[in-house]
């Protein structure tokens, strides 16, 4: 008689209808770019090179390409490479000494120590692993020594040319992020700003919940950015977008000064709230603040945006002084003003100021 299996021991599958299509959706141009590469190396090793089985051709190609963030040639020549090492490695071993299970460990052995001494890159060494197994265990193809070999030099080769003339709309994919994070740094704002109107300190304290977890969108986003500024320079169709990255990165680099800064304001202002009094002053700075900061997130598609935000962060950190809203002997309510200080400085450098002209801005205390 079968015996029922408890519930509590079956595992359990978390699966959101609206996370899955966004995560489908998001993964739409690496699918097409992977078929269109996997098939085009195929193709071209069976009619031209009549190889009639060209597996490593394609599984180097999906491999190399794959569904990270980080699309930046390199990171594919280094999988590419590490890939084509394992099969030639192999093929070189698999000629010297034969097939077995005895071939087969030592050869896994021989491949994983080369490749850990020619690259630091964990990912490096796993690929010609993987690669070089596959070599042992399935059996030859016709066409002599090194097919293989010669098939994963197609795989690799195609997944460059692919990336630099059907990239994957690296541009779309760093706005894509950049929003993201501008989304729920404006929302921390907001509800920050409505934490003091209603002196509510379970509001703030959610709110810090939400702007703890903001590191990921801001590493998102410089991985999405670099691979962007990395396919530009091989890219042809990409290349006239380089200065328009080089803005991008600038915002990058000030927006991930400012979400830490925030973070660190958002905490103490939970702290202050804990007494219960409504302070309108700082209520009025969060929003002239969060208003912008979305001018400023308006800069990543129209430029002239950016001066806006500049004029509009210069007219509130000319108000950071304790002593215009008589505070200057009060301690717990001056350090919030102290820090929102830095986070000023680094909107400013963000909307294109230089660091040392934005901390010229501030006034003297």
């Amino acid at each position: 008689m079968a015996r029922k299996i408890s519930k509590r021991f079956l595992p359990r599958v978390h699966w959101n209808l609206p996370d899955a299509s966004l995560r489908l959706f998001e993964s739409l141009a690496p699918i097409l770019q992977i078929t269109f590469a996997a098939t085009g190396a195929y193709l071209f090793a069976y009619y031209v090179l009549n190889h009639h089985v060209p597996m490593l051709a394609v599984t180097v190609t999906i491999t190399s390409l794959g569904f990270s963030r980080d699309a930046r040639p390199r990171r594919i020549v280094e999988t590419a490479t590490g890939m084509v090492t394992g099969i030639a490695l192999s093929e070189v071993l698999l000629n010297t000494i034969g097939q077995g299970v005895w071939q087969l460990g030592l050869v896994l052995l021989i491949c994983l120590s080369v490749a850990r001494f020619l690259s630091g890159s964990a990912a490096f060494a796993l690929a010609a692993g993987i690669q070089s197994m596959l070599v042992i265990i399935v059996p030859a193809p016709a066409g002599g020594v090194f097919t293989r070999s010669i098939d994963g030099l197609i795989g690799g080769f195609t997944a460059i040319l692919v990336t630099a003339l059907i990239p994957r709309d690296p541009r779309g994919l760093a706005k894509f992020d950049a929003n993201k994070l501008f989304g729920v740094f404006l929302g921390s704002l907001d509800d920050l700003a409505l934490a003091l109107k209603n002196a509510d300190v379970k509001a703030a304290d959610a709110t810090l919940g939400q702007v703890r977890k903001t590191q990921p969108l801001v590493d998102n986003w410089r991985l999405s950015l670099d691979s962007a500024i990395a396919i530009s320079k091989i890219s042809p169709f990409l290349r006239k977008y380089r200065d328009e990255l080089a803005g991008q990165l600038r915002l990058l680099r000030g927006m991930d000064l400012a979400t830490r800064n925030l973070r660190v304001l958002v905490r103490r202002v939970y702290f202050l709230m804990r007494d219960g009094q409504r302070r309108p002053y700082l209520e009025d700075l969060i929003q002239q603040i969060s208003q912008a900061t979305r001018v400023l997130s308006e800069g990543l598609e129209n430029p002239d945006r950016l001066l806006e935000a500049e004029e509009l962060f210069v007219g509130i950190i000319h108000q950071l002084d304790p002593k215009l809203f008589a505070i200057a002997d009060q301690i717990s309510e001056a350090s919030v003003i102290l820090l929102m200080r830095p986070l000023l400085v680094d909107l400013l450098c963000a909307s294109g100021l230089s660091v040392e002209d934005a901390r010229a801005e501030l006034p003297k205390v």
